[in-house]
């Protein structure tokens, strides 16, 4: 039995190789940005977006997941993704530098109390600092750095260039926990 790429069958039945990236979503509005854009054709990470499958995959882990910090008197709030959006605000107030990451592109994308830091930096950019940085946060659980220092080499985050590819990135499942 013949098995044909994906990229084949779109093409056979007239559906444009970019319509699978078109229902990608932020369906949680999940906070996610950039803090700089100034490393080369840096590739844009996925970052929260998902398609309607994998949201409604997503959905009760999230439920779960989001509870449990509360349910552990760990939170004030009734789900840990309520501290997100504070979190992400505190980040923007925190980084005003317009300097401090020249040469870098990184994003920035919080999910239930973590941190997620995604991009392309020079080897002499310090990593370590930005994550303590991120660590003094308030309501921040944990950091968490998958930035690379080649555009074009492999990198330690999934891409938007290519979200279902094997090869893009490492799956958020290998780098922590969802």
């Amino acid at each position: 039995m013949k098995t044909w790429p994906v990229a084949t069958l779109l093409f056979l039945f007239g559906i444009p190789l970019h319509a699978q990236q078109s229902d990608l979503k932020n369906w949680y509005n999940d906070p996610f940005f950039a803090l700089s854009q100034g490393f080369a054709d840096c590739p844009v990470p996925l970052g929260p977006l998902m398609n309607h499958a994998q949201m409604e995959s997503d959905a009760h882990y999230r439920v779960e997941r989001g509870t449990t910090c509360w349910l552990a008197h760990k939170c004030s709030k009734p789900n840990s993704y309520l501290y997100d959006a504070p979190i992400a605000d505190a980040i923007h107030g925190h980084f005003t530098d317009p300097h401090a990451f020249d040469g870098t592109s990184i994003w920035i994308m919080v999910q239930r109390r973590f941190v997620y830091v995604d991009g392309c930096a020079p080897r002499s950019f310090d990593r370590h600092a930005l994550q303590q940085q991120l660590e003094a946060i308030p309501d921040v659980e944990q950091v968490f750095m998958r930035v690379g220092t080649d555009a074009h080499g492999p990198l330690p985050y999934k891409t938007l260039a290519a979200p279902d590819d094997p090869a893009n990135g490492h799956p958020d499942e290998d780098t922590a926990p969802k």
